[in-house]
């Protein structure tokens, strides 16, 4: 097939430019006030962290919140608070970033990959249901994209085989399922703060909890062990220092007021955007209304059907829609599962049989998001206007006129 270049489709439909992160005087001086005091790390005697801690789990709805220094320690924190002991087996999805799984293997427990949904990408509740062994512990779903998991159903199955949900909201911040913030519904939720996240300071992450046991648990091995009252130098846990910075929690403080706005522009933002890309043959948006009460849209996915662009493929697509000024890309190029640490078996763990293989694992649904259908809109954008999503689908029309035969 000959397709025209990117030459050819020349000026780019959007010229704005969609800043993240976003902050303002506020923020400049909150930062500015604690560089001043000179009580940078925690704790301290003016302890922004549990204030923070605090104001999230508020936030959240759940009793608890403990800080840490990334989404990724955020999950292996809950996982080792949640019981698991090596060799135990860790339902997760393989459409999410290698963190989700590879904590798995830091704590010595086996990764157990289960396909997604073709209309949501989030983990199917139906295959959770056929992965479940004698040796399962936990089910970590991922509100992948700010999209909330099956959550009623996820429940019901944790319950009926007596298994710990570990909630990775990572990309759910201020995302609701029937009305309930995610990360307040399983027996854990973690978040990340990393540069991209929607809720940002360049780094840290938090677990949300109602549990007093686990709160106290996590709060111990973030901080090298201590337990509350206990010495400074009196360790009871394997903990290490995961603390963030009074830096960084009176910056998140400050983002933390504009990320309900934040979000329900999103949610809006999206609503709209799948109202434009439907119409579009070969287009589809995932699916809506599962549940989900408030999307974060910390990513926008849609479906791509090549066969309804004339055979373009969906690297070459992502690529003429990035040209085009949309701030997009392919997402992930393949399974977690294909990764080379599963593949090759790098495990450098004790506790993983001898006979776990995934060298034969297979995930149909997630295979087909990886490499021909899942297109990514960045979270940034989705804080535009509602011109800006109007040209978002001008440009894939763009795309499909100028490669149409």
């Amino acid at each position: 097939m000959e397709q025209k270049s990117l030459n050819d489709i020349v000026p780019k439909t959007v010229e704005k430019e969609f800043p993240w992160p976003v902050f303002d005087e506020a923020d400049i001086n909150a930062v500015s006030e604690v560089l001043r005091s000179g009580n940078w790390g925690s704790p301290n005697c003016d302890d922004l962290v549990e204030s923070f801690e605090s104001e999230f789990a508020a936030y959240c709805g759940t009793k608890y919140a403990v800080s840490c220094v990334n989404g990724s320690v955020a999950l292996r924190i809950s996982l080792i608070a949640c019981g698991v002991r090596p060799g135990d087996e860790v339902i997760v999805p393989p459409y999410t970033f290698i963190a989700t799984a590879s904590i798995v293997l830091e704590a010595n427990c086996v990764p157990v990959f289960v396909d997604i949904d073709p209309d949501t990408y989030n983990i199917d509740p139906a295959e959770i249901e056929k992965a479940i062994t004698k040796r399962t512990k936990a089910i970590i779903p991922v509100h992948f994209a700010g999209q909330a998991c099956d959550m009623d159903e996820i429940m019901a199955i944790a319950k009926k085989h007596d298994l710990m949900v570990i909630e990775d909201a990572c990309h759910g911040h201020g995302a609701e399922y029937k009305r309930m913030k995610l990360g307040s519904i399983g027996d854990t939720g973690c978040f990340s703060f990393q540069s991209s996240k929607n809720l940002t300071s360049g780094e840290g992450g938090i677990i949300t909890t109602n549990d007093e046991k686990l709160f106290d648990m996590m709060n111990s091995l973030r901080n090298v062990g201590r337990v509350k009252g206990g010495k400074w130098y009196e360790h009871h846990n394997p903990g290490c220092n995961y603390r963030i910075t009074q830096l960084q929690a009176a910056l998140l403080s400050n983002q933390l007021k504009r990320l309900e706005e934040q979000t329900k522009k999103r949610h809006e933002n999206g609503t709209y955007l799948n109202s434009l890309l439907e119409n579009i043959e070969g287009i589809k948006p995932l699916a809506r209304d599962r549940g989900e009460t408030l999307h974060s849209y910390h990513i926008y996915i849609f479906r791509y059907d090549k066969s309804k662009f004339n055979g373009l493929s969906k690297s070459r697509f992502a690529e003429m829609l990035a040209a085009e000024g949309v701030p997009s890309f392919m997402g992930y190029p393949q399974p977690l599962y294909k990764q080379p640490v599963f593949q090759n078996k790098n495990f450098m763990c004790y506790a993983i049989p001898e006979e776990v293989d995934y060298s034969g694992v297979s995930c149909p649904v997630t295979e087909k998001a990886c490499y021909d259908e899942a297109v990514w809109i960045l979270q940034n954008a989705m804080l535009g206007e509602k011109d800006d999503m109007d040209k978002f689908a001008e440009a894939i029309r763009k795309i499909k006129k100028a490669v149409s035969p």
